[in-house]
């Protein structure tokens, strides 16, 4: 028998946008393998959520934020970071030099692996002290972003095909450290700001 929560309106419009979005990425991407290689978070995000829906539910915020996160990386994955479209408005708007589309993706790889750990930490009970939690939370999205860096420049040295679309550095020699510098920088901001709402949901989830 089918689980009623996996059922219920909210997890039906949560599949439904992101199967859209994955289904309209799907058609026709820049590349192939950077398309897999970029999607294969999101698509890991969805099977551990509907694996978890029924026995431990999350926040709508961290659901919210987690499809928010899963569209960024499939839209990238479409058009590779490089070339999404979005980025090369604000670039020509800003007068800048470059597509920042791979910038918001780390940022979003910051805010939402930290609201993700402080749900973990604050449900489970594993780091009380609210200043230890947060510095372990910031700790953690650093090191998740560096390993993150790592498997980039591993599929580099294995695709020399994928390796400049997946990269995305477009030229830039500091694109590894800026790249870490937002997430870091996604997960303060995360805490310092989603903190409050987060707790008043985290007391209404059932017992």
């Amino acid at each position: 028998m089918s689980n009623p929560s996996l059922r219920s309106p909210g997890a039906l419009a949560w599949g439904a946008v992101f199967l859209a979005v994955l289904a309209w990425s799907a058609i026709g991407p820049k590349d192939r393998l950077t398309w897999w290689l970029e999607v294969a978070p999101a698509l890991g995000f969805f099977a551990v959520l509907a694996a978890t829906r029924a026995r431990f539910p999350l926040t709508l915020l961290l659901y919210v934020l987690v499809l928010l996160h899963s569209i960024i990386l499939i839209v990238g994955g479409h058009y590779t970071y490089a070339e999404v479209p979005l980025g090369d408005w604000v670039r020509d708007w800003m007068d800048g030099t470059r597509n920042n589309y791979d910038k918001l993706g780390h940022f979003a790889q910051g805010v939402v692996p930290a609201m993700i750990a402080r749900e973990l930490f604050l449900r489970l009970g594993v780091v009380n002290g609210a200043g230890w939690r947060a510095f372990l939370i910031v700790a953690f999205c650093l090191g998740f972003s560096a390993f993150y860096e790592l498997i980039e420049w591993w599929v580099a040295l294995m695709s020399n095909e994928a390796a400049e679309a997946f990269l995305g550095t477009q030229g830039y020699a500091w694109d590894t450290q800026s790249d870490m510098a937002w997430a870091g920088f996604g997960a303060m901001l995360a805490l310092a700001t989603l903190g409050r709402w987060h707790d008043r949901q985290l007391a209404a989830l059932p017992r």
